[in-house]
């Protein structure tokens, strides 16, 4: 996120407002795999889990018994259905 600290000024109220580029491709693909198996390259790690759900900006995967990683989607690089 970008901020700017001259925005306050012109901003009597102080209000804060948060951007996100949602991709509505990958959110689509990624709904249609809920409950499988995955393979998910992030830039930084590799994640295999079950994908349990799916938000316009990060994802959940349960991966063993009690681990549940939760995957922002600006950062995933592949994916793939196991």
């Amino acid at each position: 996120m970008y901020y700017n600290p001259y925005e306050q000024s012109r901003n009597q109220n102080g209000n804060t407002q948060y951007m996100t580029l949602v991709d509505p491709f990958v959110v689509n693909r990624l709904r249609s795999v809920v409950g499988k198996d995955l393979v998910v390259e992030t830039t930084k790690d590799t994640i295999r889990g079950v994908l349990v759900e799916v938000q316009p900006d990060h994802i959940a995967l349960s991966a063993g018994n009690d681990s549940t990683f939760f995957v922002r989607i600006q950062q995933i690089v592949s994916i793939m259905p196991i």
